[in-house]
């Protein structure tokens, strides 16, 4: 049997909390401008090597404010067309959602993948 094969422990409550601020520090970006990209980038600097389940989760959610801004900024330049302002809509609400059900994956110990999310940070 391999490794990848072998189960793996639960995460500890600390490190699944961590994981679950790593998702949630993105709610951040309601008050503070690019608050969505700097809560999980810091977060995720922090505590990275203190445990891979912190590590995977933290990139993910990193990855997908990414996408998330690259979006927006779609969204932005149809707003011309004003067609950007119903899609902006949609994808506040569906990234609020989807950050709130991240953080409570994460922290009940679950493995979290975003949907629709460009993977840029490996």
């Amino acid at each position: 049997m391999s490794d990848e094969q072998l189960p793996q422990p639960a995460p500890s409550h600390e490190v699944r909390q961590w994981a679950m601020f790593c998702h949630l520090s993105a709610l951040l970006g309601i008050w503070v401008p690019f608050g969505t990209l700097i809560g999980p980038l810091i977060l995720w600097q922090m505590k990275r090597e203190t445990d891979p389940f912190i590590d995977a989760q933290g990139k993910e959610a990193l990855n997908f404010q990414l996408t998330v801004a690259i979006a927006s900024a779609v969204c932005f330049l149809l707003m011309i067309v004003v067609i950007g302002f119903f899609m902006f809509g949609l994808l506040a609400i569906g990234a609020l959602v989807l950050t709130i059900i991240g953080g409570v994956k994460a922290g009940e110990g679950v493995p979290y993948r975003y949907p629709f999310t460009w993977r840029l940070i490996k």
